[in-house]
């Protein structure tokens, strides 16, 4: 039977199996034979990861053509002007070229995350702001470097959703099956 899990990978978590020195993997917590992630989320992010033992599905999920939407909240150093925003909604102009449009907007209020450990560094007198931003291409630490290019440097990064998949309750460092997709037919009326 095809295996889709949606597993919200804690902070400094490396997205594969296999070790280095003492880092912690997913092994450390999926013991399920034959899954493999579905794309990436960095060493020090958090959040939703796929993983599965679906070849094309796996495929579908991390082909920049199929641009399936990921979000992010993202807690910045310091408060965004309207200017920054529109940057981050219109493209940015990174190293490797301008992204994508984004949608971008401040929240009012914390999200309701559960805290990091370690915490974020704290400054006194330096304001922190919490954004959801949400891309269609998958450049390695893209959002990061996005913040970044416009004033607002990343201090946390958690990834909500992927497409149609939700972190929703799900508790860090655990993961729950969701119902998968067994044809590229039915992976299309399922990401509608």
């Amino acid at each position: 039977m095809p295996r889709l899990l949606l597993f919200n990978k804690p902070f400094n978590v490396l997205c594969q199996f296999t070790g280095e020195g003492t880092k912690k993997t997913l092994a450390d917590f999926i013991d399920v034979p034959k899954v493999y992630a579905a794309g990436r989320l960095d060493y020090d992010s958090e959040g939703l990861l796929l993983l599965t033992d679906v070849g094309f599905l796996n495929h579908l999920i991390t082909d920049p053509e199929h641009k399936l939407p990921k979000t992010y909240l993202v807690q910045v150093e310091g408060t965004p002007t309207d200017d920054a925003i529109s940057k981050l909604c219109n493209g940015v102009l990174l190293k490797d070229g301008m992204t994508r449009p984004a949608q971008a907007r401040v929240l009012t209020a914390e999200p309701p995350l559960w805290p990091r450990q370690p915490p974020i560094r704290e400054r006194r007198h330096i304001p922190t702001t919490w954004l959801e931003l949400t891309i269609s291409e998958g450049r390695n630490r893209q959002v990061r470097r996005m913040t970044a290019a416009v004033g607002l440097p990343t201090l946390r990064l958690v990834r909500t959703t992927i497409g149609p998949w939700r972190l929703d309750d799900l508790p860090p460092g655990t993961w729950r099956d969701s119902p998968c997709p067994r044809t590229p037919t039915e992976y299309s009326t399922f990401v509608r």
